[in-house]
């Protein structure tokens, strides 16, 4: 490598791809006193949401064309709501769970009203299970994620409207 180029250009190459075929959002290499860091950024996509009946709560994110819990990847579901002004973000990465446990009933479901505080979710994080609590109170309109399911940070959870 020259000494009039701080790195190699074929290396952030590689990484970019490495990025782009491994789903990853970022990826950090470091040699002595030489740091890379290639960040992927998904692009927000603008949603919006009717408050469905309850009657059709269950068929409102498909017709609404947003993805079903469970039918797509993490960047499908940050691109259906992170641009949605009523979406609620990961506060971290984790397991998001909608029930306490597997056998209870869910905290809550598309069409539940709730205040702001009001407890919506959990992540388990390092084994430690963190309460994830309304910021704002309205109806919840979308959930984009199944209960077990690995959430990365600003991913969008579900919207309240």
């Amino acid at each position: 490598m020259p000494k009039n180029e701080p790195f190699d250009p074929e290396l952030v190459r590689e990484l970019a791809k490495l990025v782009t075929e491994t789903d990853l959002t970022e990826i950090e290499v470091e040699k002595g006193d030489l740091r890379i860091r290639v960040v992927r950024r998904i692009e927000p996509v603008h949603v919006q949401v009717a408050a469905p009946a309850p009657a059709v709560a269950a068929a409102a994110p498909a017709a609404a064309g947003l993805p079903v819990p469970g039918s797509g990847a993490a960047g499908e579901r940050a691109k259906a709501g992170a641009g949605h002004p009523g979406a609620v973000p990961s506060p971290m990465v984790g397991t998001a769970y909608r029930r306490p446990s597997p056998d209870a009933k869910a905290f809550v479901d598309i069409g539940s009203q709730v205040a702001a505080g009001e407890k919506l979710l959990l992540i388990e994080a390092m084994k430690t299970f963190n309460e994830i609590v309304a910021p704002r109170a309205g109806t919840v309109t979308a959930i984009f994620f199944e209960d077990g399911q690995p959430v990365e940070f600003g991913e969008p959870l579900l919207v309240i409207e």
